[in-house]
């Protein structure tokens, strides 16, 4: 187990924004991360846990107390069965999935970031989510100081939220177990409608693994979603911003918002997210609201490939990307009433 003082976290994140941490340890076991996370506790030290960091935006001041880099490696493939360490490297997993033939998470391909942070966002993309093939859960309990599994259910996941991300203080991820599709090389039935076009199929319908994960990497690059180190638009957390899932009511006010700003013939995306709950676009939100794609003068702007990317354009402080967000979401409130709400986890800071 390394441990560093006054050690910088900026390269530890896609942002690579933040200051330091006055202590930085990196696990490679799991019986590493329980002690240090134990130690903290008992010492009662604030403690910051980092994976991939690809979902953290860390202040200018950085970290008062420990931060714990989860880099544990496991992967194991049983039949139809992943389970990976928490430290995997997300993207390199499911490259090894579709390789082995199996369906399940081939459409995640591309997001950055570990795979213990999957199960805490409910990771999402393309008509994929982690919830529909996660099993298990390995964590460490800081409350009843043990670890504990958790089944599916227990995770309560739902949109970019599960019972790790409402409970932040109490788990620590250690290995997650999946449950996949041995489908003849075949990927999942594609449910999303940007994926069947790239593909030249209808939505539904069954494509080669390789194709389907080839693509959505494509259509991942296009967006500025596939880390780059040389592409300042990858220098992200990837969507700032959640979409938004609007009450029956709120839905019809924010399209009377629409008509008035854009038109009555201008008509809003919007997709079912349960009985009297629509779920309509972060991205159409923030374009019409007059935050294009490559907006900002600074050294933080919107990405020049999507616009619901923020980046650091590589002399960027972590207050530069705040003020740009707060512009964002105060713009997007103003022309529309609806609040756009980030999902990359703030340390030190806030909006």
């Amino acid at each position: 187990m390394q441990e560093l003082h006054d050690a910088p976290l900026a390269p530890l994140t896609t942002f690579r924004l933040g200051g330091p941490a006055t202590r930085l340890v990196t696990a490679t076991t799991d019986a590493e991360v329980i002690a240090a996370v134990r130690e903290a506790d008992d010492t009662g030290t604030p403690l910051l846990l980092i994976g991939g960091g690809s979902n953290l935006v860390i202040g200018d001041k950085g970290f008062d107390g420990t931060a714990l880099h989860i880099a544990t490696r496991g992967l194991s493939l049983d039949g139809t069965t992943l389970e990976l360490a928490a430290g995997e490297v997300w993207t390199d997993a499911v490259a090894r999935t579709v390789e082995a033939g199996l369906a399940g998470v081939e459409c995640l391909a591309g997001i950055p970031g570990s795979a213990g942070a999957t199960p805490i966002q409910n990771v999402g993309a393309y008509g994929q989510e982690v919830s529909a093939t996660i099993t298990e859960v390995t964590a460490y309990d800081r409350r009843s100081r043990e670890t504990v599994a958790l089944s599916n259910a227990d995770c309560a996941f739902s949109y970019r939220h599960s019972r790790f991300k409402a409970e932040p203080e109490r788990y620590v991820v250690l290995r997650v177990r999946f449950e996949l599709e041995d489908a003849g090389g075949l990927s999942a039935p594609l449910r999303y409608a940007e994926t069947a076009r790239a593909l030249g199929v209808e939505a539904g319908e069954r494509v080669p693994l390789a194709a389907a994960r080839e693509t959505v990497l494509g259509l991942r690059a296009g967006k500025g979603m596939v880390l780059d180190p040389e592409d300042h638009d990858t220098w992200s957390a990837g969507s700032f911003f959640t979409n938004p899932i609007l009450t029956d009511e709120q839905f019809a006010a924010f399209r009377a918002c629409v008509a008035e700003r854009l038109g009555d013939a201008a008509e809003p995306p919007a997709f079912p997210a349960g009985e009297g709950r629509v779920k309509t676009s972060a991205a159409w939100l923030i374009d019409r609201a007059g935050f294009t794609k490559g907006y900002g003068t600074g050294p933080a702007r919107i990405s020049t490939k999507h616009t619901l990317a923020l980046t650091n354009r590589g002399e960027a402080t972590t207050e530069d990307l705040l003020a740009l967000a707060r512009e964002v979401v105060a713009g997007v409130h103003e022309a529309f009433g609806v609040t756009l709400v980030n999902e990359p986890v703030t340390v030190g800071v806030s909006l």
